[in-house]
């Protein structure tokens, strides 16, 4: 079962997406805040992590470029999720670490293809 880190500050947003995950089969953890998404990544060790952007604390940006640099965390693919979609955005969340970029409101078949693309295969 792969291990997703769900970072997200927004309730209704963490609940409805945590929910649907677990029941495609993902083991989700859940982060508030870009601070406790980078401690949880360095202790939980996630195959994936969904990372709002705009979150307290510490914004989704400044979190994905912490753990680009740590070689624990840096390997885990990152998708941007974000009500950001304007030109250059999806470039801005690449630059700063991001392997794939959504936006919100979240498409879930279209998010979950681009988790299957991006979590670790396993050998058979």
């Amino acid at each position: 079962m792969a291990k997703i880190l769900l970072v997200e500050d927004n309730e209704m947003n963490r609940d409805m997406l945590s929910r649907r995950l677990v029941r495609k089969g993902y083991e989700v953890i859940i982060a508030v805040d870009g601070n406790e998404g980078v401690s949880k990544a360095q202790t939980e060790a996630p195959d994936l992590i969904l990372m709002d952007m705009s979150l307290p604390v510490l914004d989704g940006w400044e979190a994905t470029k912490i753990l680009k640099t740590f070689p624990a965390t840096q390997a885990i693919p990152v998708i941007a999720l974000t009500a950001h979609a304007m030109a250059g955005d999806r470039e801005k969340a690449l630059q700063a670490g991001c392997d794939d970029y959504d936006t919100k409101p979240i498409e879930l078949p279209r998010l979950l293809e681009k988790i299957e693309k991006l979590l670790p295969k396993k050998s058979s």
